[in-house]
């Protein structure tokens, strides 16, 4: 009677090695071990993309004016131009009437569209022309004493710019040099450390 309670009570422990099951049980535990692993996994990027992010950046029209604005990870560019532009609008006059799809955010030289958010590209380690599209730095380790820590991108703030006057001025340097964020293109590795935070266009 001992080994067959023994065997009972082992089957039930889910920390328990399955080897000794038949294969179609121990391929329905290693299925259930896999769903709990996704299921954890997807807690985790939700926990993530709710965390807040500070971002800088500098409204062009010409000439650069520079702001910061705190969103979460799990925002849209399209969603951090429309409260980049709710947020401003008192400044600039033009932006008061205009919808956040008017506006573009150029980071490295990218034009990055509006349904990535910026835990897609933080996860996916986007990078742009000279080197990684954002940069975190020791500001991560906050997380060790302050549960409501706000990460900053460290990386060259990004340019936001009236899809207008992109239109007008895309012959003419900066614009010029802007092209449309493709996941699909390769781009150089950047070796010098701290150069995307140094470097100013």
């Amino acid at each position: 009677e001992a080994p067959g309670v023994g065997k009972k009570k082992r089957m039930k422990n889910p920390n328990a090695g399955a080897d000794f099951l038949p294969d179609k049980d121990r391929e329905a535990a290693e299925a259930a071990r896999r769903e709990q692993l996704r299921k954890e996994w997807l807690e985790e990027q939700e926990r993530v993309k709710g965390e807040k992010l500070e971002v800088t950046y500098s409204y062009w029209d010409g000439s650069g004016h520079r702001r910061t604005i705190t969103v979460t990870k799990g925002a849209t560019i399209g969603k951090f131009l429309e409260s980049v532009r709710l947020s401003i609008a008192a400044d600039f006059h033009e932006l008061r009437t205009m919808a956040s799809d008017s506006l573009l955010y150029i980071k490295e030289d990218l034009i990055i569209p509006s349904h990535y958010s910026f835990y897609d590209l933080i996860v996916t380690k986007a990078r742009g022309k000279s080197g990684p599209l954002f940069h975190f730095d020791v500001h991560d380790d906050v997380r060790m004493n302050n549960d409501s820590r706000v990460e900053k991108d460290e990386s060259h703030p990004g340019k936001i710019v009236a899809r207008g006057w992109y239109e007008r001025n895309k012959h003419i340097f900066p614009a010029s040099r802007w092209e449309v964020y493709d996941p699909a293109v390769k781009r150089e590795t950047y070796t010098i450390h701290g150069g995307e935070v140094e470097h100013e266009k």
